[in-house]
């Protein structure tokens, strides 16, 4: 069986994805040491320094399980079968909202300054696009042009 150059980019599209979502891990990681969190976060009530780190720990466990799933369900994903395409659809909209938050919500004077900072903003930015581009993109071939 032959693989088109679609099968064929799109095989090498996840593994990158999957490992990309590693390489957001490790950008997390130091985000409560550069941001500060220690002494941002005594200054809130326990409950809402819990309730912060809960949330962050869910998140971190999210991200953990996109980076498994796509390594893990590689063939399924390339396959086009229905529960991976649930999957790419969810992770691609997770991404897409993570995007518009950042577009929306924050503004340019939310974020630390210096120049580190503004590197690693548009290094993830541009790491959360690509992501999201994968999945959506993956999910457009199989639903909608590889099944014509």
């Amino acid at each position: 069986m032959t693989q088109t150059l679609a099968e064929r980019c799109f095989d090498l599209i996840l593994w990158l994805a999957g490992a990309g979502h590693f390489v957001i891990l490790f950008a997390s990681a130091q985000v409560p040491s550069r941001l500060r969190w220690k002494q941002d976060l005594a200054q809130l009530m326990p409950f809402n320094r819990k309730l912060l780190w809960v949330q962050g720990g869910f998140t971190v466990l999210a991200i953990i399980a996109f980076g498994i799933l796509t390594l893990a369900l590689h063939t399924e994903l390339l396959r086009g079968d229905r529960a991976a395409m649930g999957l790419a659809c969810f992770i691609g909209s997770y991404w897409t909202a993570r995007i518009l938050v950042d577009a929306l919500y924050f503004s340019h004077e939310d974020w630390p300054q210096g120049r580190e900072f503004v590197i690693g903003h548009i290094l993830l930015t541009s790491l959360f696009v690509a992501i999201a581009c994968s999945y959506w993109g993956l999910f457009v071939w199989q639903v909608w042009l590889r099944a014509k």
